[in-house]
């Protein structure tokens, strides 16, 4: 079990590494977001295509779109540690981090 947790850690840290690479170089549209949560959290989030990089002070996380949201205005990207919520708030500038693993659920505001 712990072999194969490994592998996969290794594999999301490649497919991170190549979409990284992917948007440096240009291959989609993308749009970077800085956003301040409870509990003292930070991050910056950086939209690319179907996408979105989360790096915070404990590290990076990859999240692809996922179904959700009300609207245009409202995205939600996950993987399975996380699901992020974006566009919410009466002017869109706020966001939800959920944490199912641990049970963790942070409100965030973008500057």
């Amino acid at each position: 079990m712990k072999q194969h947790l490994t592998r996969m850690s290794l594999a999301l840290a490649a497919l991170t590494g190549v979409l990284v690479l992917a948007a440096c170089a240009g291959g989609g549209l993308s749009s970077t977001a800085r956003y301040r949560c409870e509990q003292g959290m930070e991050f910056n989030v950086k939209f690319v295509d179907d996408t979105a990089i989360l790096d915070a002070a404990s590290g990076s996380s990859l999240l692809f779109r996922d179904a959700g949201g009300q609207g245009a205005q409202q995205t939600v990207y996950s993987n399975p540690q996380m699901r992020a919520e974006f566009g919410l708030g009466a002017n869109g500038r706020e966001a939800m981090l959920r944490y199912p693993l641990l049970p963790l659920t942070t409100r965030c505001v973008r500057d």
